[in-house]
Formats: structure tokens, sequence, C-alpha cells
């Protein structure tokens, strides 16, 4: 016959064993708490690498893993953007200093002497946060003399800023023969002083106004595939490019808007053209 066991050690057993219970279960979500805390330190130092060293702009080993390029102006206000947060999302920005002679008023994010009224603010708070910027040009000239007006105009603001490269935005048809019309905005933009100078223009824009690109450093242009945000379509084009803008509707932290999102071609070293258009030029 078994011994009959006293109530009070039965409550006094049961108490213990669900007290080891609930402390072994503490410990273990403190465990994967700690756990996923690190992992999660891990990640986001990983997917914000520093946008450059001290040497320069980062490397680039494989174009379609890089931080996109963002191309900026007024129409992106300085007050909606954490430069902090964004400058750690992107490798390098293409400033928008001029709207083109054709802006005859004052308006939202252009004076009435065509220049943006965020390039200054736009391009320092980036290099401020070692983010390499270029700038570029909106080109609406519709004479010769006014293509060189533009281009000077152009350098002047932006010169004092050493950007990387200066792109001209060619995608309005602004004089009869536009080919001369580039070039001379062009030529009047070396002749100032200016070094490594592109283009940025639509291939079938470039084909029907027969705009060739061969005296410019760089090309630039515009496939956005299903402009879903993300790199989903190359371009189909035999174009020698160095610059892609995938989308018009890309999202980065630090901008509640969509941005134009860009990365360097797949087709060459993506390192040597990245260093190419984002290395300050020597004197």
């Amino acid at each position: 016959m078994r011994k009959k066991l006293k109530p009070i050690f039965v409550f006094a057993f049961f108490f213990v064993f669900v007290g080891l219970i609930l402390i072994t279960r503490g410990i273990a979500q403190e465990a994967r708490k700690e756990s996923t805390n690190s992992s999660n330190t891990i990640s986001s130092s990983v997917a914000t690498p520093s946008t450059t060293t001290e040497s320069g702009p980062y490397h680039i080993t494989n174009a379609l893993e890089m931080k996109p390029i963002i191309d900026v102006s007024g129409w992106q206000l300085p007050s909606e953007i954490d430069y902090d947060t964004l400058s750690q999302h992107i490798s390098g920005v293409i400033v928008r200093v001029q709207s083109g002679s054709h802006t005859t008023k004052d308006n939202s994010a252009s004076d009435a002497n065509g220049l943006d009224k965020s390039y200054k603010t736009h391009i320092k708070e980036f290099q401020a946060r070692n983010v390499p910027v270029a700038v570029y040009a909106y080109v609406t000239g519709n004479s010769i003399k006014s293509m060189e007006k533009e281009a000077t105009s152009f350098y002047k603001a932006s010169s004092k800023y050493k950007p990387t490269f200066y792109w001209l935005d060619v995608e309005e048809k602004t004089m009869e023969d536009m080919n001369a019309g580039v070039e001379a905005f062009r030529a009047k933009l070396s002749a100032l002083g200016a070094k490594n100078i592109g283009i940025y223009i639509g291939t079938y824009f470039m084909e029907e106004h027969s705009i060739s690109t061969e005296k410019f450093d760089a090309v630039w242009i515009p496939t956005y595939g299903s402009d879903s945000g993300y790199y989903d379509a190359a371009p189909k084009t035999d174009l020698d490019y160095d610059l892609h803008q995938y989308t018009s509707q890309g999202r980065l932290n630090g901008f509640k808007h969509a941005l134009d999102l860009n990365i360097v071609t797949t087709l060459k070293d993506p390192n040597e053209v990245y260093q190419r258009l984002f290395t300050v030029p020597e004197k």
C-alpha cells in the first residue's frame, strides 16, 4: 500500500515545477531577442555601406547590386528630404542647376533666370555627407547664341562646387538643327573650362533629330521597362552608353516621394565607369 502524500507537498511541488517552466521560457525569449537585434544590426550595416572612402567613391563590383544614383531638382524640396538618411542609400547624385532659358517667370522650382531654386542646397547637403555630386542643365536654347548663353550660365553657377560631371539634358526640340545647338552648348561649356561633359538623351529622340553623341565624354539614357520602381529591363540599344535611368518611380528611405533611379551600364566594367563619372577630375 502506497503512503498517502499530504496536499501541501503536492501544491509546493506544482508551484516549483511551473516556476521552473516560466523561468526557462523567459531565458529563451531573451536569447531570441538578443539574436534578432544582432541580426538586424548586421543587416543594416550591410545594406547601407559608407558612400565614400578616404580615397574617393566606393568600389562597384556589380552594377545590379550597387546603391542607386539619383537625380534631383527643385521639384524635390530640400525641406522634404532627410539628407542624412537618403545619403546612406545612394552612390551618387546628379543635381539640376539650370532649367533652361525657356523659363521666363518664377515658378516653384526655378527662378526667372532659369536657375534651379534648390541646387545650392542640394549640392551642399550631399557634398557635406561625402556623396559624389554631378550636375545637369535642361537644354532649351532656340539658337546657337542662346545655347552658348545657357552653357555660360550653367558653368558659372556650377563650377565653384567642382562637380564630377556636367550633363546636358536634351529632351525637347527647341531649334531646327538640334545637333548644331547641342554641339554649341557642349563646345562652349568645354571652352569655359568644364571637364567631363555628358549628354542625357532618349535614343528615339536622338535618332529623330540626328543628334550626335560622339564628342561627349559619357552618355546617359532613360529606358524604364515597366517603370515599377525597380530595375526590370536592360536598354534595347546599340548605343554606347554609360548611365541608365531605369525608373521614375523609385522609393528610398529619406524622401517620401518618387525619385528617378539610375545605375551604371552593365555592359562595361562597372567600377571603371562609376569612378569616371563620380570622381572629381584633376585640374
